[in-house]
C-alpha cells in the first residue's frame, strides 16, 4: 500500500532547519521529534545554510537602490534650481516692464508659471502688459 505524499509548510522547514544549526540534538533524535527523515533535514539544513548570505544581501541592496534614488533626485534638484538661478541672475535688476518683457514663452528648461514667480509677476500681468503693448485693451 502506498503512503500519501507528506508536504511540509515553509514555516515548517524553516523550525526544522534552524533546530539542526542550533545543535542542540543530533539528526535522529531531529528525525523523531519532527517525524522526517534524517536525509531531508539534512536538505533543509543545507538549503538554509546556502540562502542566508543571499538573505541579508537583498536588504543591503534595497538600501543602496533607494539611496542611489535619493541621491539622483537630489541632483535633479540641484540641476533645476542652477537652471533657475542662472535665469534669474540674468533677469534680476530689472524694472517691472522689463520683467514682464523678459519672460520667455518658448524656454525650454523653464515653465511660463515658473519665470513669472522668480521674478516675482503675477501671470496674470502678462496678459495685462501684453494688452497695452499692443494696445488692443
Amino acid at each position: 500500500m502506498k503512503s500519501k505524499r507528506r508536504n511540509h509548510s515553509a514555516q515548517f522547514k524553516a523550525k526544522v532547519a534552524l533546530a539542526t544549526v542550533k545543535a542542540d540534538k543530533t539528526s535522529a533524535e531531529l528525525s523523531k521529534q519532527f517525524q522526517v527523515h534524517p536525509t531531508q533535514i539534512t536538505k533543509w539544513k543545507k538549503q538554509l545554510t546556502d540562502s542566508l548570505p543571499e538573505i541579508f544581501s537583498l536588504r543591503r541592496d534595497q538600501v543602496l537602490q533607494e539611496q542611489q534614488a535619493l541621491i539622483d533626485q537630489l541632483y535633479q534638484q540641484i540641476g533645476q534650481q542652477k537652471v533657475e538661478l542662472d535665469w534669474l541672475k540674468k533677469n534680476c535688476n530689472l524694472t517691472l516692464k522689463q520683467k514682464r518683457l523678459s519672460i520667455e514663452p518658448d524656454y525650454q528648461q523653464l515653465s511660463i508659471v515658473r519665470q513669472c514667480e522668480l521674478l516675482g509677476l503675477a501671470k496674470s500681468s502678462l496678459y495685462y502688459s501684453s494688452c497695452l503693448c499692443t494696445g488692443s485693451a
